[in-house]
């Protein structure tokens, strides 16, 4: 008997159905306007966008618009790429326009449905950002879709690591900016550590689509980016605690796998704490529970996660001497990623590599408050459902199932549970031997590193020749994954997440004719390609006829959302093809969730070696112990962010008053503000309220004044002066420090005075964020004990996150009103030392480049591009007196001068800019 909600559905249709429907009207007119489009040349599609751009600007709406923007797009495309898209790629770019997820299967042409929105947004003049989950990706998309673009008279730029000033700076005043999530969110942070507006890259956050959408806002969502300099160096306490760890007894931790967490039990402690005083970690008195332990505390913890959580060749790798991290959603290498709070430094003691010093925050923020800062955000990913309350929730976003172009042809085959990991690899290898007996490509995915070379060994031994695809083959992946559908290929990958190049049956055209073109150069490429797409042809008919792509998992992941994923690769455009799991009660997953009530009622039902268990409901059993993990995943994730909302709270406010700073060309009446205020606090402070004369602390104001004001006034006798009250020592205090900073003004000029009042601001702001981000990191760490004395741990933190802010606020007035009360002009004999100085340097700066440049030029410019720089100016002496916290001991360059802290920089490039 049929339910209610499933008699409802099969009346009025899901919501999603509902959705594609809404969008069919909108694609009949695209399809119409068709033949118009058509008959227009190729400077017709460049006038068009002008005329669309010119009606924009007269106040038509953008969904007015679409339906031929996305004609003229078509066009484009079909002209420039020879695609045409198909109604299902149009629904797909609608959707994005609308500010939705479009979820769209495998090879059903995600790169393409992007232009749409992106054309139609970019119209606005506005800037549209095109978000890949890697660089390689992010330069092949932008090479391919600027085709399209540049039809369409719209110019497209990209974004990629250590990428020349100039170059990022023109990619991001582009109508479409391809870039990578960590590219966009570092380049926001660096922007807002500059000092002025045209150091600067991007120009807004406007309109963005993320692809591969659900590995980028979920997976990549828990890991803040952070900007950090380096701190002290405690190699020797890294490797001190790392030669305990092994020596502790297994009953002196517990290790919960499900939370990936360990901790010290009771008796683990006192075992503990008797090693530390034997080896001198802990001072003799001293207890681990004493507050001077905190820091050892700390390190021991981290070694022990070290030791018993993260393994070599699954969670990281050990390449050149340095641990690089592997995404344990991607397989691939995350370098220059780094586990934060000496994590990474603990793991480095432990494999024996050069201990890296600990970083200190300069600037931080999350995925999550990066993208909520655009005001249009829209995603594409083939698996995104599992995920739609996390999507709305955070960012706002629906999720839209697009359908399919073809119907889909793959079969998927129930789970196949055996009792060992033995057994199942057994069967694997069997099952793999079939498969490419009769032809059939074999895709096997695995979840780590260690497990895809043991299996490699397995099929090795077999007489079987494959392919293996993890982390160590990072640099061959795009090449790796196009030959996975050849007829009788065999291909081993961890993580399939985001690969980004489809796996097409018979092989991939493109990269064969390369391929043929680098062994030929001087053969005819179109000869080539016609003789490379009739072999295809016959390759491609050849799999089908063997069934297609076999993808063969060998295990469970935690989310369902990397399961479909590897899935998917089979499959694509009504493809034929084949899925199958293979697990065992040895998997993690199974061995976590339960797998000891299984492993009874597997041996009373007499199961024999080598036999699998297959029935829908081991399906339905493991998909809910997955859905369980996904949505402890997410509440982990959404207190993360309730934690980070606090912080993005003061980052806007701190980035917008940086912003006002730069744009302003006078902020004289700011620091004039501050130095009222401080004013108004000191007289406060040392004149109490509804106090008598005799009970002010003239003495106590008149330091305070020559200390914070820098002015010498006859504090102590105005207040022996009769009728003189609190309101009038304000007012007088005041008249001093603003005609001292009128005199000051006055001397230095007032275009140089307002150059020293933004740098010491912007300058000092920046040190008292950096400060408050270490002491918010401080408190976050210990603010959730205070969850054993019942009290709410969020809540915690924002009262006292909003304490701090208001102190740091303070001490920022104060800062800055101090460093200006100090600055003065230099005298004459200053001067000409300092003139003297700087020639002095500039003939050094002269001489060492001319000794510098043959050098760096065989190690730099040929790769580049960039003039060579010389590293020994570095050594150049500084001017004397030179204190860099102080700029009143700088002298008065010019832009253009050398530093005078004798880097050899322009004084613009060093300390006349914001590190």
């Amino acid at each position: 008997m049929l339910g209610i909600g499933t008699i409802a559905r099969k009346v009025f249709g899901t919501p999603n159905d509902r959705k594609v429907k809404a969008t069919r009207p909108l694609v009949e007119k695209i399809n119409a306007l068709e033949p118009e489009f058509e008959a227009l040349d190729d400077a017709g599609l460049v006038a068009k966008t002008k005329e669309f751009q010119k009606r924009i600007a007269d106040g038509e709406s953008l969904d007015h618009l679409l339906p031929e923007a996305f004609a003229n797009c078509r066009e484009a495309a079909k002209r420039a790429l020879g695609l045409r898209a198909f109604d299902t790629q149009l629904m797909g770019g609608i959707f994005l326009h609308q500010g939705n997820i479009s979820e769209m299967k495998t090879g059903e042409g995600k790169t393409l449905v992007a232009t749409f929105p992106s054309y139609l947004r970019a119209l606005t003049g506005k800037g549209v950002h095109i978000v890949t989950v890697n660089d390689y990706l992010a330069r092949r998309d932008a090479e391919w879709m600027s085709k399209v673009y540049g039809a369409l008279g719209l110019t497209t730029g990209v974004v990629y690591p250590q990428q020349p000033e100039d170059e990022k700076r023109s990619a991001y005043a582009a109508d479409v900016t391809y870039a990578t999530n960590n590219e966009l969110g570092f380049d926001y942070l660096r922007d807002n550590m500059k000092s002025e507006l045209s150091q600067m890259m991007q120009r807004g956050h406007y309109f963005a689509v993320v692809d591969e959408v659900d590995s980028i806002l979920v997976d990549e969502a828990r890991t803040p980016l952070i900007i950090s300099g380096p701190s002290q160096d405690r190699s020797d306490l890294y490797m001190s605690i790392d030669k305990i760890i092994p020596a502790l007894p297994e009953e002196a931790y517990t290790i919960d796998e499900k939370t990936r967490n360990v901790t010290f039990t009771e008796e683990g402690n006192d075992a503990l704490e008797e090693v530390l005083h034997q080896r001198g970690i802990l001072p003799e008195g001293q207890t681990l529970y004493d507050p001077e332990s905190t820091t050892v505390v700390h390190h021991v913890n981290q070694g022990l996660r070290a030791h018993k959580l993260y393994t070599r060749d699954k969670d990281y790798i050990v390449r050149d001497g340095q641990v690089v991290l592997i995404d344990e959603f991607t397989g691939r290498m995350m370098s220059g990623r780094r586990l934060s709070d000496g994590l990474h430094q603990a793991i480095e003691a432990k494999e024996g590599c050069q201990i890296q010093p600990e970083n200190v925050t300069l600037a931080q923020v999350t995925f999550q408050n990066y993208f909520r800062l655009y005001d249009g955000l829209s995603g594409m990913t083939g698996t995104a459902v599992t995920e739609a309350e996390e999507f709305m929730e955070i960012y706002g976003l629906g999720v839209v199932e697009v359908p399919t172009n073809r119907p889909i042809a793959r079969i998927d085959d129930d789970d196949r549970v055996f009792r060992t990991g033995r057994e199942k690899y057994d069967a694997i290898v069997e099952e793999i031997k079939v498969a490419h007996g009769k032809g059939q490509p074999v895709l096997v995915g695995t979840t780590s590193i260690e497990k895809s070379e043991m299996l490699s060994q397995l099929l090795g031994s077999a007489g079987l020749p494959h392919n293996v695809l993890n982390a160590r083959q990072h640099e061959k992946e795009a090449q790796i994954v196009a030959d996975a559908g050849k007829l009788g290929a065999i291909t081993i990958a961890t993580n399939m997440a985001g690969r980004g190049t489809d796996i097409k049956l018979g092989g991939n055209v493109e990269f064969k004719v390369m391929e043929a073109l680098a062994a030929e150069p001087d053969a005819d490429p179109e000869a080539i390609r016609a003789r490379i797409e009739a072999a295809h042809a016959g390759d491609e008919e050849a799999v089908k006829a063997a069934g297609g792509l076999y993808v063969l998992a060998t295990e469970r992941h935690e989310s369902r959302r990397i399961d479909n994923q590897l899935r998917g690769r089979s499959g694509r455009q009504g493809d034929p093809g084949r899925s199958s799991f293979y697990l065992s009660l040895e998997d993690d997953l199974m061995r976590i969730f339960g797998s000891e009530r299984l492993d009874k009622m597997l041996s009373k039902l007499g199961m024999k070696e080598g036999e699998a268990i297959i029935h829908p409901w081991v399906n339905k059993s493991l998909e809910r112990a997955q859905a369980k993990v996904e949505g402890r995943n997410f509440d982990i994730r959404k207190q993360l962010l309730k934690f980070d909302d606090v912080m993005n709270d003061q980052r806007k406010v701190i980035f917008s008053q940086r912003l006002e700073i730069m744009e302003a060309e006078d902020v004289s009446e700011i620091t004039e503000d501050m130095r009222h205020e401080v004013i108004e606090e000191l007289v406060d402070l040392y004149i109490p309220a509804r106090s008598y004369a005799d009970q002010w602390d003239t003495q106590g104001l008149y330091a305070a004044c020559i200390e914070k004001l820098s002015i010498d006034v006859p504090v102590i006798k105005w207040g022996e002066e009769e009728g003189v009250d609190a309101e009038v020592i304000r007012e007088r205090l005041v008249e001093a420090a603003d005609k001292a900073m009128a005199e000051k003004a006055e001397a230095f000029g007032p275009d140089t005075m307002r150059q020293i009042e933004k740098q010491v601001l912007l300058q000092t702001i920046d040190q008292k964020w950096r400060d408050h981000l270490l002491t918010l990191e401080h408190l976050r760490s210990v603010v959730g004990f205070r969850g054993y004395a019942q009290r709410d741990p969020l809540n915690e933190y924002k009262t006292e996150a909003f304490q701090l802010f208001e102190t740091m606020l303070e001490s920022l007035r104060e800062r800055v009103t101090e460093q200006l009360g100090r600055i003065r002009p230099m005298t004459a004999d200053e001067q000409q030392a300092m003139m003297g100085q700087l020639a002095q340097q500039q003939a050094a700066l002269r001489q060492q480049t001319d000794q510098a440049a043959p050098v760096a030029a065989g190690n730099a410019s040929a790769a580049t591009g960039e003039a060579p720089a010389p590293t020994q100016v570095a050594n150049a002496s500084a001017l004397p007196g030179f204190d860099e916290t102080n700029p009143a001991t700088w002298g008065n360059p010019s832009r253009n001068d050398p530093c005078p802290c004798g880097s050899g920089e322009k004084f613009k490039h060093c300390h006349g800019r914001l590190a």
